[in-house]
């Protein structure tokens, strides 16, 4: 037993001093650089070697906490942040996160935790209804997009009909090699899912995008067609609504319509821009995603809760049963409702409660109204770029990411116009924006050039942070010296 253990008296005095700088942290988050300012060990460095044999207070663990783990820290709440997908937490959520923690429920099984189950399944129903997929979706609540589609790709597999959950899939004679469809820009997850799940590098074949970086349906048939005719096993086509390099919407509709003729698996993964839907303007990218077999979704990109909250939704759990469910003695229970038969996790963080209580404060009017103003952000600064001598768009921008890149010879024609140098001008913009630490862009590389990406997703994210995004982008373009000289064609 603990002979020395923080007293309730202490948890309420340190709880409350907590809860008073991070109100103050939520006031001004801009104290802090976005991008941390360290070197890969420099962190480590500053911690003990071995952990500590007596008890330690309170104070000084506080300490260590603003002194060297802040510092250390890249700040995906500060307004600032618009890289990768910018996601950010709310006050409700982080109260939910904390109540969580307090009560500590797994939500394995039903029994183990009924109202965290039953609130999963009513939440996960009201976002179907935000993002208007019809009834007879249901599904279950994971940490990440990773994990969402390598679930729904194993019940891809198990759905093929080949007893690979009985026999498993080595050494054996009587099956064909199984083909897993995606697009050219589709998530390294799915890549991931399908190395876990041993269909292997052969076992992908990635079709070809048109100039907007969409899937090329004709192109799908053609692979599934060949592949047929090879000896291989059509399983599944990953569509993506929202692709993480351009956040390109592939033709979902078509797509469902080749995978229903060929008795593939359709999964959607509408990780970052399904959460759009919640719009009534934007409820065009769901077209044809009634028709998937599941479709992944994640909160903690653009909803407004912290990680981790991914919820994979599907229209026939029996699938995911099959794939999933096993049954210990000491686990046995007469309730048909229990989680753990549908994934992979037998241990379930209360995950709901921190959405519940984000669509409870906020409700969807105001979410709707924060949504919008993170797309009208974005598209004001694809204007910027676009009325520029020196910048350029590069792909659609229907959500509130904008790709774009520095290009000073777009206006008069180069022959440096898709070269390395021009690849690496863009690299170092990058670099030296984020140096300053004000803001952070990330890039990304399709059709052989670099992208500079600007991903307005932050709750705290206004025009004045976007406008200095901008402000340091054409700064340090004209001051950055490069070596090529415009040539004209």
């Amino acid at each position: 037993m603990l002979t020395k253990k923080m007293t309730n008296e202490e948890f309420r005095k340190y709880g409350g001093e907590i809860l008073t700088w991070i109100a103050e942290y939520f006031t001004n988050p801009e104290r802090y650089r976005v991008l941390a300012n360290v070197k890969p060990g420099e962190v480590r460095k500053r911690f003990p070697q071995s952990p500590p044999l007596e008890p330690e207070s309170m104070d000084v663990v506080m300490k260590d906490f603003h002194s060297i783990i802040m510092p250390g820290l890249t700040q995906w709440n500060h307004p600032g942040f618009m890289a990768y997908f910018a996601n950010s937490s709310s006050q409700p959520a982080i109260l939910a996160e904390l109540l969580a923690a307090a009560v500590n429920p797994n939500a394995m099984l039903w029994k183990t935790a009924p109202a965290a189950v039953e609130l999963e399944e009513v939440v996960i129903d009201w976002i179907r209804q935000m993002i208007g997929l019809q009834e007879g979706f249901v599904g279950l609540m994971h940490d990440t997009a990773s994990t969402s589609s390598l679930v729904a790709l194993a019940a891809a597999r198990e759905a093929c009909g080949l007893n690979i959950r009985e026999k498993g899939m080595t050494g054996r004679s009587d099956i064909p090699r199984l083909r897993l469809y995606m697009s050219e820009h589709a998530h390294s997850s799915i890549d991931k899912a399908a190395l876990v799940l041993g269909l292997g590098e052969e076992g992908i074949r990635k079709i070809p995008a048109n100039a907007e970086f969409q899937m090329k349906s004709e192109a799908l048939v053609r692979a599934i067609e060949e592949d047929t005719q090879s000896g291989w096993k059509p399983c599944a086509v990953v569509a993506t609504v929202g692709t993480t390099s351009t956040t390109s919407v592939d033709p979902v509709r078509d797509i469902a319509e080749i995978a229903r003729r060929h008795g593939l698996w359709l999964h959607v993964d509408a990780a970052y821009a399904g959460n759009a839907a919640v719009l009534p303007e934007m409820r065009w990218l769901m077209d044809g995603c009634d028709a998937a077999d599941s479709l992944v979704l994640n909160p903690h990109k653009w909803l407004f809760v912290p990680l981790d909250c991914s919820i994979l939704l599907y229209r026939n759990p029996d699938a995911f049963r099959r794939a999933f469910s096993f049954v210990p003695e000491y686990l046995r229970s007469e309730e048909e409702r229990n989680p753990m038969d549908y994934g992979i996790a037998l241990g379930r963080r209360f995950r709901a409660l921190k959405l519940w209580m984000v669509l409870r404060i906020y409700g969807v009017r105001l979410i709707r109204e924060q949504l919008r103003s993170h797309i009208e952000l974005a598209q004001k600064f694809r204007k910027w770029v676009e009325a520029s001598e020196n910048f350029e768009a590069l792909a659609p921008s229907p959500f509130s990411v904008v790709c774009f890149r520095y290009n000073p010879f777009t206006k008069r024609g180069s022959s440096h116009q898709n070269s390395e140098e021009l690849n690496r001008m863009n690299e170092l913009l990058v670099e030296r924006v984020n140096a300053g630490g004000e803001v952070f862009l990330s890039s990304t590389k399709v059709s052989g050039m670099v992208m500079i990406r600007l991903a307005v997703g932050n709750v705290f994210t206004k025009e004045v942070h976007v406008r200095k995004a901008w402000d340091l982008l054409r700064t340090h373009a004209a001051e950055q010296a490069f070596s090529i000289q415009p040539q004209t064609a």
